[in-house]
């Protein structure tokens, strides 16, 4: 979410037990929902996962097709270890258990944090924060109870074996399609109502959008490698169309008033955050706009939450809090929309990207293996995004999607604050290829940029931090690689002199972001030598293993821009603020302030766009006193680190693609 203080620890455990005791939604993570017939088995013998798919389904007369469509959606199979999600959520059927867990203190709960990230009115209000006592936890929290009822399973089995989870969700499919009074039926299209139902959803439109994504999958077909190294398969069934009037049968209120900016593909309510005055001028939790007609709309800021949905939603309720446009629950998919589009959030914790930007939270937390970001939640959060991106022509690239982690600070004092969210864990081939721009090659042998691109399954670099400071995190897939100052895996990491001004080494540490480059972001290429690729980093050469049997990064084409001739070096900036003269009479003239680095001579960076230096003056309640400050000097946009950061145009010259 927002960032000003450095990141608190964010441990696994940590994460799990604040999963149980914070989230006490009726509609979060419900396995309930699998089953399907037809499905292909990959090394279907036994003790293999594809296997105990197909057990499954028979012994409860589940169809194989939604019985993996159903998982796919919760968990793309995959058994994390063990470890249970962001709602408390074990296995591939995502069983919940989240009893015995603990509340901690989630996300922007810092009194002293400055989401707003504006000088000219910094936030002072305390954060208040409060969370659900266990007791108050509804049903779908506790799935996996009922398994084990069904079943004759134990509690700790369910949580642990892979066999026994799945087990446990096709007992309580089967046991909904007979609650439903509809017969346990080969043919998938017949238990529709049984998986909009086991969505855990209360309400109509977010029951019908998750059927709709569990038999997308189960029409189109899946598979994948697991994160245990199974390889499991859904042949598609294109013919399969579901019978979609059940879902009246199923006694589910109607969705909100449309009120909302989202598409019609999606579950979308609208939950408003409190715009209100409290006296000597302080208002809150964000600035009424007329975007995109005073502003243009330039990024999308994903968030993830390192909280529950009940408590992210009662802090965008708070008058005196923060705010972000969007929230995404992570066990469906949900939307709630709290600002309108038109008007700035307080997310990103740099006023210049929040003025021109539209933030989505997602339900979650990021220290892997336990941030769960489910199938159902991309999908969603990718709909929405497409969605977003067209109506206000924000082009569908890392350099515009950007990750709070990638949002830079505003000023030297602000950078070691800035948040890590999503983190290294995000999936963002993954995510691109929902959006419909997947993140491929565009340039020939030897490309002078290159896009990071690792294979997300089998790039696992190790990170600490997870379960306690310096100790080792669980294997997991990542987007992201490690830079170092050699071409030798031996060599130390490359240092972040903003991140850590005394000159301390960078770290392995999972929220560490000094040493690491992220899928989709763009490099110019800066040497290679044997197996590793070098590219220009926060003012340095940075070295990540790039082998061609296993290649980390695919050539591209995109224009660089480098210090214009006769310039030793130039100033980076976390903002592109107007020159003194453009600011009118009443207007606080906002300081251009150069951040701890340097871009040198003969270095190049991948340019993300171009413009005149902006500034929103918005520091009273009535809009009427809002100005938008727009200069005459230029500003690029460049991937600096792994942060974005900004160039003025006159410091710099531009080498168009392929030179």
């Amino acid at each position: 979410m927002q960032g000003s203080l450095p990141p608190r620890p964010r441990t696994a455990r940590g994460r799990a037990l604040r999963a149980g005791g914070v989230v006490a939604s009726a509609a979060l993570l419900l396995p309930l929902v699998s089953a399907g017939p037809s499905a292909t088995a990959e090394r279907s013998g036994p003790g293999s996962l594809q296997g105990e798919f197909a057990a499954a389904a028979a012994r409860y007369q589940v169809p194989p097709s939604v019985l993996l469509g159903v998982s796919y959606l919760q968990s793309r199979w995959d058994t994390h270890s063990g470890a249970p999600s962001v709602s408390g959520g074990y296995g591939p059927m995502h069983l919940t258990d989240a009893r015995t867990a603990l509340a901690e203190a989630p996300h922007h709960s810092d009194g002293t944090e400055d989401a707003r990230g504006d000088t000219a009115r910094p936030l002072t209000a305390p954060v208040r924060v409060t969370v659900p006592d266990t007791a108050e936890l509804p049903a779908p929290l506790r799935t996996l109870d009922r398994a084990a009822r069904l079943t004759g399973l134990p509690a700790e089995e369910l949580r642990t074996s892979p066999a026994a989870n799945v087990r446990g969700g096709a007992a309580l499919l089967a046991a909904a399609q007979r609650e439903l009074g509809e017969p346990l039926s080969a043919d998938p299209a017949h238990w529709y109502g049984a998986v909009a139902r086991f969505s855990g959803a209360d309400d109509s439109a977010t029951a019908a959008a998750y059927a709709r994504d569990v038999y997308e999958v189960i029409r189109a077909g899946e598979r994948r490698t697991t994160d245990s190294g199974q390889r499991v398969a859904l042949s598609a069934l294109p013919g399969v169309e579901p019978d979609t009037g059940q879902l009246s049968r199923l006694g589910l209120r109607a969705g909100d008033p449309a009120r909302t900016e989202c598409p019609r593909t999606v579950s979308c309510s609208w939950v408003p955050a409190p715009y209100e005055e409290f006296g000597e001028g302080d208002y809150g939790n964000h600035d009424l706009a007329d975007r995109p007609a005073s502003q243009k709309i330039d990024y999308i800021v994903i968030h993830d939450t390192e909280g529950s949905w009940d408590t992210t939603l009662k802090l965008i309720k708070d008058p005196e809090y923060v705010s972000w446009h969007y929230t995404l629950r992570s066990s469906d998919g949900r939307i709630a929309q709290h600002v309108p589009v038109k008007d700035v959030g307080w997310h990103a914790g740099n006023w210049y990207v929040n003025a021109k930007s539209v933030g989505l939270e997602h339900e979650g937390f990021l220290a892997a293996p336990d941030a769960w970001y489910t199938e159902s939640m991309y999908r969603s959060s990718a709909r929405l995004v497409a969605y977003l991106a067209k109506k206000y022509q924000v082009p569908l690239d890392r350099q515009h999607i950007l990750g709070h982690d990638n949002v830079p600070g505003t000023t030297a004092s602000t950078v070691p604050g800035m948040h890590t969210d999503p983190g290294p864990y995000w999936d963002w081939a993954h995510y691109f290829e929902l959006l419909g721009a997947p993140l491929r090659a565009s340039g020939g042998a030897n490309p002078s940029v290159v896009t990071i691109r690792p294979d997300y399954a089998a790039s696992r670099p190790p990170y600490t931090g997870c379960e306690s400071a310096g100790t080792a995190c669980a294997p997991h897939g990542s987007g992201a690689v490690r830079l170092r100052t050699a071409p030798d895996a031996n060599a130390p990491l490359v240092k972040d002199a903003g991140l850590r001004p005394g000159g301390q080494d960078s770290t392995a540490d999972v929220n560490d972001t000094g040493a690491r480059a992220s899928t989709g972001q763009r490099y110019a290429v800066a040497g290679r030598q044997g197996d590793w690729t070098a590219i220009w980093y926060l003012g340095q050469k940075a070295w990540f293993l790039d082998p061609a049997a296993a290649p980390a990064a695919v050539g591209t084409k995109a224009p660089v821009l480098t210090p214009r001739a006769g310039l030793a070096e130039v100033p980076v900036y976390g903002r592109a603020y107007p020159e003194a003269a453009a600011y009118p009479a009443g207007v606080p003239v906002q300081p251009v302030s150069p951040l701890p680095y340097k871009l040198l001579a003969g270095q190049r960076y991948v340019v993300g766009g171009e413009g005149p230096g902006e500034y929103y003056y918005a520091a009273t309640f009535d809009p009427a006193g809002h100005h938008v400050v727009r200069g005459t000097e230029r500003y690029y946009q460049i991937q600096f680190g792994h942060r974005i950061a900004f160039v003025k145009a006159a410091d710099v010259e531009v080498r168009p693609a392929g030179r």
